[in-house]
């Protein structure tokens, strides 16, 4: 593979990556705005998907909860997917006052850090 083959490869990647990363960050936007606001029975799945976002070793989250989620929210949650694997950025930082305002989902949903007593 010649240098031109393999600078195209990166910035297909790269275009990729930063699309995947800008959807993620939208569709974590509107998970967090559902967290916030709403009161169903979807929400506290939404808290625990966001929450695992956040910090993945402290909240578990199993994907079969996919199946109980309404399509819009379980694409924004496939979204939310694709941009971590990228590894761009954690989806947090990319919200205004991201890191306060998952930490309050957490709080109001009852989720507790493993250290909690």
């Amino acid at each position: 593979m010649n240098h031109d083959a393999i600078d195209a490869e990166i910035a297909v990647y790269d275009a990729r990556s930063r699309q995947a990363t800008q959807n993620g960050a939208q569709a974590f936007a509107r998970l967090l705005k559902l967290a916030e606001e709403r009161d169903s029975g979807q929400i506290p799945r939404i808290a625990r998907f966001l929450a695992a976002t956040y910090n993945g070793q402290a909240f578990q989250f199993d994907l079969f909860e996919l199946r109980a989620l309404d399509i819009a929210i379980s694409d924004d949650m496939l979204s939310c997917l694709d941009a971590l694997r990228w590894g761009r950025a954690d989806l947090h930082r990319l919200i205004p006052d991201g890191d306060a305002r998952v930490r309050a989902v957490i709080e109001r949903w009852g989720l507790r850090w493993p250290n909690d007593t």
